[in-house]
């Protein structure tokens, strides 16, 4: 249930870091309309910016934020060394974000795949928004291993490794690209549709399941106006399927393509029979 090539585990070594400071404004530049295509859309819960507004920002004023720079070994979206920079998600956060103490970054695509990052994330795991790779600004990137553009903005990490496992399903790396939007949101709001209810809610199968789908399901499956849009098939839609043909559900996330040659959505051949029970068990209130 994760985005097609742009999501999974990467980024596994790291050679080298090297911090390139810039000088920091006092103020970062938020506009009301896009003047290039290379903007980076900012909503949510913004700084100074009225609720349910977005700003854009510059490409080069995001290039006078701290920088960071990387040399990647083992990154799936390039499939070979690259040398990428940016800025830290959560510096990003700590200047942009009201959000507060429970403040989320949710990185949206061009083709509306979410990719959520949790304060716990951000702490673990350092994530980037690249702005250069190999030097290059966005327009002279290489393509993705899918044959498209991977700008106008991606996410990278500069070593990547699990912070949890449950059952069969591993604390993936957060790693799209094709990023237009950032929003800095509550997560307590953003998780609140799809969290467990119902006599059975903090069962632990039921827990494990859910932990499963908050990472994996929700990037592209959406239910009450949260979660990515990638999928047409909302949450409450899958939770049917799962609770009426548990077979085609158990097949079909493990090997999507069998079933529909077109699917976009990335196998997890993995997943042994307790972890699809588990996340079966999750999503049965869904499905009433």
């Amino acid at each position: 249930m994760t985005r097609s090539l742009r999501s999974g585990l990467a980024l596994t070594a790291l050679a080298t870091v090297t911090c390139m400071c810039a000088q920091t404004p006092a103020h970062l530049a938020l506009h009301k309309t896009r003047r290039s295509k290379s903007d980076l859309e900012i909503g949510g819960s913004v700084v100074g910016v009225p609720h349910g507004q977005t700003r854009f920002v510059s490409y080069d004023d995001l290039l006078t934020l701290p920088q960071v720079s990387y040399t990647v070994t083992d990154d799936t979206n390039f499939g070979k060394t690259v040398h990428i920079s940016g800025v830290m998600l959560d510096v990003l956060a700590a200047r942009l974000s009201s959000a507060g103490s429970t403040s989320m970054v949710i990185a949206i695509c061009d083709d509306w795949y979410e990719a959520h990052y949790t304060g716990e994330y951000l702490r673990a795991h350092h994530p980037l928004l690249v702005l250069r790779v190999n030097g290059e600004p966005p327009e002279r990137w290489p393509y993705g291993v899918d044959g498209v553009p991977m700008g106008p903005y991606l996410i990278s990490h500069s070593f990547y490794k699990p912070s949890f496992r449950v059952l069969k399903h591993n604390d993936e790396a957060q790693v799209p690209w094709g990023i237009v939007r950032l929003d800095f949101r509550d997560e307590r709001e953003v998780y609140a549709p799809i969290q467990p209810f119902g006599p059975e809610a903090k069962n632990l199968l039921v827990q494990q399941g859910y932990t499963i789908a908050r990472q994996n399901c929700f990037r592209c499956h959406s239910r009450m106006g949260e979660g990515g849009t990638k999928s047409s098939r909302s949450w409450d839609v899958i939770a049917r399927r799962s609770a009426t043909d548990p077979q085609w559900f158990d097949a079909y996330v493990r090997n999507p393509k069998r079933t529909n040659p077109v699917s976009e959505m990335a196998a997890s051949p993995q997943y042994d029979d307790a972890t699809l029970r588990a996340l079966r068990a999750y999503f049965k209130p869904f499905s009433e």
